[in-house]
């Protein structure tokens, strides 16, 4: 089944539960994949609903933090709450050992020495580990190789 049709699946389970807040936050999804859709004039695939959900999971990640440094604790469990609806419909995490494994594997395949390959390196990874794992912690791993 694929991510869409499991979220609004997922919408019609919180309308009868009357689960509100969940509802929210997957219609908020929802939304944000028809937006793309109608902008780019596309329907958007499982990779880009992938993009859309990762995006979103950063969007919140960023604001969780803003809210905590402000000490706003209320706003700030609402976007733990968010983060952890979009969780269920993320893949499951890759392990720092499944990063590193594949990190090593795209620097071999590309021959990546210095700095100036680090965008042949991401090129390789980005699909691999879309919504799997935290791109700016990869991104400074491959710098910490590169250097």
């Amino acid at each position: 089944m694929d991510l869409k049709t499991q979220l609004s699946d997922e919408m019609k389970t919180c309308m009868k539960a009357k689960n509100k807040e969940r509802l929210l936050v997957v219609r908020t999804m929802l939304a944000a994949i028809k937006q793309v859709e109608i902008d780019n004039q596309i329907t958007v695939d499982d990779a880009g609903v992938l993009a859309i959900l990762d995006k979103a999971m950063k969007q919140r990640r960023d604001s969780h933090q803003q809210f905590v440094a402000a000490e706003r604790p209320d706003l700030a469990e609402q976007e733990a709450y968010e983060m952890t609806v979009i969780q269920d419909f993320m893949p499951q995490a890759l392990t720092q050992a499944e990063i590193v494994t594949l990190l090593d594997a795209a620097m071999l395949e590309t021959g990546a020495a210095n700095m100036q390959d680090m965008g042949k390196v991401m090129a390789i990874l980005k699909p691999q580990m879309q919504g799997r794992a935290d791109m700016a912690e990869v991104s400074k791993l491959i710098k910490a190789k590169l250097t």
